[in-house]
């Protein structure tokens, strides 16, 4: 589309081709090699940039939209993004529009995200705020409210009456002005060594809690922004490790396997046009638009709680108004997700016209949805004849740490006593409470959250248990466990394929203790440490 609102006609030379150069080269010239008149005013051709091409080596300060054709969680990619934008624009003349009187009302960066608006200001939001360190302005409550201090103990939080004496501390000793900021007093007294004593029910915590106090005025304490680039450190418990009990375990689950399993095709495609008419309900294809605004002045609190923005409006757009061109191998594309061959699947298809007009109305959604329901009756099916064969290969320890990416420790507990590294990755508050009790638990060795590169090879796709655990083997009757961590044991909550794997996982795990002479090792899934406690059976004196 060019600036006069005109689209061009493909079998119309455009300029260059009386002279034997396409399109592309006359593009590719204007961009790179003439960009004075593409940007001047009297051009009439206007671009659409991919995120590839301003990688590097050309700067268009002029981006006022941007469309994010692709989703990703990566959040250096999200700011590199997003960053294209954040450059004042320049004029005609070439000079920067940072004029206080118009700045912001030029320089407006508008975000067109395929994913939701919610998911995507919250991300945003939160990658910044976990990037950047805001420097406080005021030493208020508010301010040493919630931040954690490090103890001989380990670290606590700062509490709303611990807050409360720090600021009272602070106005009594004249150690801040009349808007909260610290007082030169603060800066001589603490030159000279002559602070006053904190309150006595602070004086265990004297200091951090300076250490504290200085960060409201001090950029070196601060803490430094972090270099996303570079994977988190997590260093690794040796002598956990190396132990004896964790060898002895690994030894014993470390083995490779690969399984047969016969069924009649017959049956699935049966039983699957059942569910499938039972079961399969495709929504029709419908988008929610939603926009919003960053406010005009957001507080650290208000980004860290993903308040920054306002949603304006939105609007549900319903798929009768939305066509598309795209092409589907509905056989193709569900034969693979459900690992059958076409003409099995084709037959399941092709049984219902009921069932297969769902097709039109979402086919992202009916394929995601008929090749689920199809998984699962065929895991039902193939639980019963499963059949797993032990090989010669065997996972190394190194598994634990080759390849290790970067880790989200935010989500992880405190430094760990028993796990082979200092800290571990959880992925839900049952993890959490669960890796806190193994820490503690007497009876507990050693423990490892298995790596995501050890999988149990099923016919629904691989599994990979949770956790590996060595016991105190004067504590307990089964010394070695693998267990896998389930926030409900109801059959009920546990969707099909879950179950279907977790059953395959016994057989294969069955299978492996066969060959084992002394000290076999025990799999089953828990909701929690009690759970586990009941399973191994502690002996009594």
């Amino acid at each position: 589309v060019d600036k006069t609102k005109r689209l061009a006609n493909p079998k119309i030379k455009q300029r260059g081709e009386e002279k034997g150069l396409s399109d592309d080269v006359n593009a590719y010239d204007l961009i790179l090699k003439d960009k004075e008149r593409l940007l001047s005013q009297q051009e009439p051709v206007r671009f659409v940039f991919s995120h590839s091409a301003l990688r590097e080596g050309w700067d268009n300060p002029n981006v006022f939209v941007i469309c994010m054709l692709k989703h990703s969680d990566n959040t250096i990619s999200r700011r590199q993004e997003v960053g294209r934008g954040l450059r004042l624009s320049v004029n005609r003349e070439g000079e920067r529009t940072d004029d206080p009187a118009i700045v912001h009302d030029i320089n407006i960066l508008t975000v067109v995200a395929g994913e939701s608006y919610k998911d995507f200001v919250l991300n945003l939001q939160r990658e910044v705020s976990e990037a950047l360190s805001a420097r406080p302005r005021q030493a208020n409550e508010d301010y040493f409210t919630g931040k954690m201090i490090s103890t001989e103990k380990g670290k606590i939080e700062i509490t709303s009456a611990m807050a409360k004496q720090i600021y009272r501390y602070l106005l009594k000793n004249d150690y801040t002005d009349d808007e909260d900021h610290i007082a030169e007093n603060y800066h001589q007294a603490k030159e000279a060594g002559k602070l006053a004593d904190l309150p006595k029910g602070l004086q265990a915590y004297a200091q951090p809690i300076f250490e504290l106090i200085d960060s409201v005025f001090s950029d070196d304490a601060l803490p430094k922004p972090a270099d996303d680039r570079k994977s988190k450190g997590n260093p690794l418990n040796s002598e956990n490790f190396h132990k004896k009990e964790f060898d002895e375990l690994w030894a014993r689950i470390n083995h490779k396997a690969v399984y047969w399993v016969e069924f009649d095709s017959d049956e699935l495609v049966k039983k699957s046009i059942q569910a499938l008419g039972q079961e399969l309900r495709v929504t029709p294809l419908q988008f929610e638009i939603r926009a919003g605004v960053q406010k005009d002045a957001v507080t650290e609190d208000q980004m860290q709680q993903g308040e920054g923005f306002l949603a304006e409006q939105s609007e549900t757009v319903y798929g009768e108004t939305v066509s598309s061109e795209s092409k589907y191998d509905l056989v193709g594309n569900v034969s693979k997700r459900a690992g059958l061959m076409r003409k099995t699947a084709a037959k399941i298809l092709g049984a219902g016209t009921s069932v297969f007009n769902q097709f039109t109305q979402n086919p992202e959604h009916f394929i995601a949805q008929a090749s689920r329901i199809i998984t699962e009756q065929k895991g039902t099916m193939i639980i019963e004849h499963i059949q797993y064969n032990q090989t010669d290969g065997c996972y190394g320890k190194d598994i634990f740490t080759a390849n290790q990416s970067k880790q989200d420790l935010s989500k992880s507990t405190r430094k760990l006593k028993k796990h082979i590294y200092q800290y571990v990755e959880t992925d839900s508050e049952v993890e959490r409470r669960f890796v806190d009790d193994l820490d503690s638990g007497s009876e507990v060795v050693v423990y490892a959250k298995l790596p995501r590169d050890f999988l149990i090879p099923t016919p629904i796709g691989n599994y990979n248990p949770d956790w590996a655990i060595s016991f105190n083997k004067e504590r307990v009757r089964y010394i070695y466990f693998v267990a896998e961590t389930k926030g409900s044991m109801s059959t009920m909550d546990l969707r099909p394929i879950e179950k279907s794997k977790i059953e395959c996982a016994r057989k294969f795990f069955d299978e492996i203790n066969q060959r084992i002479q002394d000290g076999r090792f025990k799999y089953d899934v828990v909701s929690d440490y009690g759970e586990l406690m009941d399973i191994i059976r502690p002996k009594t004196n």
